[in-house]
């Protein structure tokens, strides 16, 4: 088994009735509670590093650890940077050794989103890596504006087509509503299937991703509540929206929150039902047990990959 990029995993994934999952990693826990529910599940898997994990646990370390965790299990890993920000970093990446990238040229005008996602194309493309890039606008997590107002940062479906054809990209992160954190939403849910559908139209055969898509399960935050947390009211997309958005080209799903939930829920209860403890061991190995009965989870009951890898 190896690192795989994405390539195959999303032609197989395209057009059906599930998505792979995108979990983002950060230490060896993490890591091991992921890959351990992917095993069990037969499931096509993306382990992916954001600019805070690289901050926090550098990149070797990472790198490392998802070896031995493919070396582990027998599985193949799709290894992704999440959210790269500059052609540098993409570079970097990919010389050591990920076989996905993403460049996030959102926050650009849509010409020099497009020239800077065509750079790491041609140079990761030249090295058999593949590459996602984002049009629109996800909202942070103190975002509060209503529908209307969102959608003027939504991806616009022509847009999107006219990006995909100038840039050769392999994937493309769409906004219709999702958005990073445990706060989602501040009143009913939405996301606009409308344009997703319309985007799925103009370019069927380009693997779409969400980010933000954390369902930020009620029973994690009311655990870390229980237990002396402060996430009043956090809520995130509902796991039948997800579904919904598999049958219209959604090949790939993020989730970072939900795993940050499930650890610090259970390391919340462990230390309030134990408090002499201070073996890392004794609370890092139940949250690591919470993380893969988490991804089981979604691997069968969101994402729909069981037995798909």
């Amino acid at each position: 088994m190896a690192f795989v990029t994405s390539r195959e995993m999303f032609a197989r994934a395209m057009n059906s009735d599930y998505a792979v999952g995108a979990f983002n990693v950060n230490n060896m826990e993490i890591i091991q509670g992921i890959v351990d529910a992917a095993k069990a599940e037969q499931a096509p898997l993306i382990l992916q590093v954001s600019a805070g994990a690289r901050k926090y646990a550098k990149p070797t370390y990472l790198i490392k650890l998802v070896e031995a965790a493919v070396e582990d299990t027998g599985l193949d890993i799709c290894l992704h940077l999440d959210h790269g920000e500059d052609f540098d970093i993409c570079k970097k990446c990919v010389d050591d050794g990920f076989t996905s990238v993403m460049i996030d040229g959102s926050k650009y005008p849509f010409e020099e989103n497009i020239a800077l996602t065509k750079q790491v194309v041609e140079y990761a493309h030249a090295k058999g890596v593949t590459v996602e890039a984002e049009l629109g606008r996800l909202a942070g997590i103190e975002d509060n504006i209503n529908v209307d107002a969102r959608s003027a940062s939504f991806t616009v479906p022509e847009e999107a087509a006219e990006f995909v054809a100038r840039t050769g990209v392999d994937s493309l992160a769409v906004a219709i509503g999702t958005s990073h954190g445990a706060y989602k939403f501040k009143g009913e849910p939405y996301l606009d299937f409308e344009r997703l559908k319309k985007i799925h139209q103009l370019i069927p055969d380009t693997p779409l991703v969400l980010h933000g898509a954390s369902t930020v399960l009620p029973e994690f935050v009311n655990l870390c509540n229980e237990y002396g947390g402060e996430i009043p009211g956090a809520q995130g997309v509902p796991e039948e929206m997800i579904r919904e958005a598999t049958k219209y080209g959604v090949c790939k799903v993020n989730i970072d929150t939900d795993l940050r939930l499930a650890m610090t829920a259970e390391i919340r209860r462990y230390f309030a039902e134990h408090p002499a403890e201070f073996d890392p061991r004794k609370y890092l190995g139940p949250a690591r047990d919470a993380i893969r009965r988490m991804v089981q989870h979604k691997i069968k009951n969101v994402l729909g990959a069981s037995n798909k890898a």
